[in-house]
């Protein structure tokens, strides 16, 4: 479909109805626009208002949130300190890494006397 569109002084277009319902372009509603190829392309674009959604704060009660802000900041404390295991490149190493932390464990131990 091609139509003829006026630009209002303010940079505003007026869209003919049929062109904006086969565009999914309601009045009010937000488009992206580019130049391509010597075209200007006109995009619906979805503006999501997030107050509209529950955000973390909404399903927590206020004590529930200091004790997961509370073991957050343990948690980022000992990213800083160091106090992390190293990472793996795939389960392979992961599983060796337990096999050789198994086998330190099970050295230490002494076995018990049969009775």
């Amino acid at each position: 479909m091609t139509t003829i569109v006026k630009i209002h002084r303010k940079g505003q277009m007026t869209l003919p109805t049929k062109l904006r319902r086969l565009a999914g372009i309601g009045e009010g509603d937000l488009v992206h626009a580019t130049f391509q190829r010597g075209r200007i392309v006109i995009t619906p674009t979805l503006v999501i208002d997030r107050s509209k959604f529950p955000t973390a704060d909404d399903e927590y009660t206020p004590r529930q949130r200091r004790i997961i802000n509370a073991r957050l900041a343990e948690g980022l404390a000992d990213i800083k300190a160091g106090r992390v295991s190293e990472a793996f490149s795939d389960h392979g190493e992961f599983i060796a890494a337990l096999h050789k932390e198994a086998a330190k464990l099970s050295a230490g131990k002494t076995k018990r006397p049969a009775k």
